[in-house]
């Protein structure tokens, strides 16, 4: 008779993946040890070896959850019938309020997607370019005329990622703007700037 799995598996998946996002944040990748992440997730070896069966396993269930959240964040707050510019900035809020707790994940995305076999790359470079379409749909309507022969529209797009997703190397809950504003202030810029490069 097969095991069952328990009522909280997925919740002790996901604080598994978590600390261990954290640990790989900031120690690296490479100096990490399936003994050391199982301490810093406060679980048995065992018990983490039961979840993930190898550090290269836990790094791609780290990556893989923070993707498909983040996908799934901006396709629900996608929003194509407001107008191109309030479109854009519910997308880049809500992108701004998935990062507010994933600062960790977010550095290893970054980091360390590179030091995974080329299959799982492909895997969770499918889920980057499905959040980046998103985005640049979004972008292509504030502007139609200046994304028509689409020479431009990736590196304007990536230059929005640009901005955000080094939101957190700087960003200070109690600092002098709130991830709010900052979202409203990194959409106009991308908005106005826009219009100029047509």
């Amino acid at each position: 008779m097969p095991r069952t799995r328990a009522r909280d598996y997925d919740d002790k998946r996901d604080a598994i993946l978590h600390r261990a996002a954290i640990a790989f944040a900031r120690d690296g990748y490479d100096r990490a040890s399936m003994a050391g992440l199982a301490a810093e997730c406060g679980v048995s070896k065992a018990l983490l070896y039961h979840y993930y069966a190898s550090k290269e396993a836990l790094l791609f269930g780290i990556l893989s959850n923070h993707l498909e959240a983040l996908v799934e964040v901006a396709e629900s707050a996608d929003r194509p019938d407001l107008t191109p510019d309030e479109r854009l900035g519910r997308l880049v809020a809500a992108l701004l309020d998935a990062y507010r707790d994933a600062d960790a994940e977010h550095k290893v995305q970054i980091n360390a997607l590179a030091l995974l076999p080329q299959a799982e790359q492909r895997e969770l470079k499918a889920l980057e370019r499905r959040l980046v379409a998103i985005f640049a749909e979004a972008i292509r309507g504030v502007e139609p005329e200046a994304f028509e022969n689409g020479r431009l529209l990736k590196p304007v797009t990536m230059s929005l990622f640009g901005m955000l997703n080094w939101f957190y190397m700087w960003f200070r809950e109690d600092g002098a703007i709130s991830r709010a504003e900052y979202a409203d202030m990194a959409t106009k810029m991308l908005v106005n700037g826009v219009k100029g490069v047509r």
